[in-house]
């Protein structure tokens, strides 16, 4: 088992990977910088990380989980989260639950301040995975890796909008 303590001072925070970073005129709104906590520590069952947003970002796209849930405490800095068709002031100490759901648990935190909003964010880790993205209408599907290979990609990963399926039997 890994060491189960660390000091939030010792999280470092990086940019998003390749080949999940946004590009074009979406990086000007989306640059989170995450500290993985979870996977140095040995967890299992909860993921955890801690998130850095620099005024005027998101982390992510306004998104719902029909699988998993989350929480977020607030570490230091304002902004707000979109929770359905709401939106509510968050700063520092602040604790947001967000559970699994539809439209009406879909969430985002942006940072409105003008310093800094860091974050907690702590979830099941529950597979498959189905998120759903009411602005752009898209949806994705999740399978991650085996819990025994933390770190590990998603084995499958689909996204796609709202509407576009295709007929079980096509192709076949």
């Amino acid at each position: 088992m890994s060491h189960p303590i660390i000091n939030i001072a010792d999280v470092e925070l990086q940019p998003l990977p390749p080949g999940f970073l946004p590009t074009g005129t979406t990086a000007e709104r989306f640059d989170p910088h995450i500290g993985r906590v979870s996977t140095r520590l040995g967890a299992q069952k909860l993921g955890y990380n801690v998130t850095a947003l620099a005024p005027g970002k998101c982390a992510f796209p306004f998104h719902s989980h029909r699988v998993n849930e989350e929480m977020f405490f607030i570490l230091g800095g304002n902004g707000e989260i979109r929770i359905g068709s709401e939106r509510h002031p968050v700063r520092t100490g602040d604790i947001i639950a967000c559970p699994a759901g539809g439209q009406e648990s879909a969430h985002q935190l942006i940072n409105t301040g003008t310093a800094e909003l860091r974050y907690l964010a702590v979830s099941t880790q529950l597979s498959p995975e189905i998120c759903e993205y009411p602005d752009s209408r898209k949806y994705s599907v999740t399978v991650d890796a085996s819990p025994d290979a933390p770190g590990t990609p998603p084995l499958f990963r689909h996204v796609a909008r709202s509407g576009e399926s295709l007929d079980y039997w096509d192709s076949e």
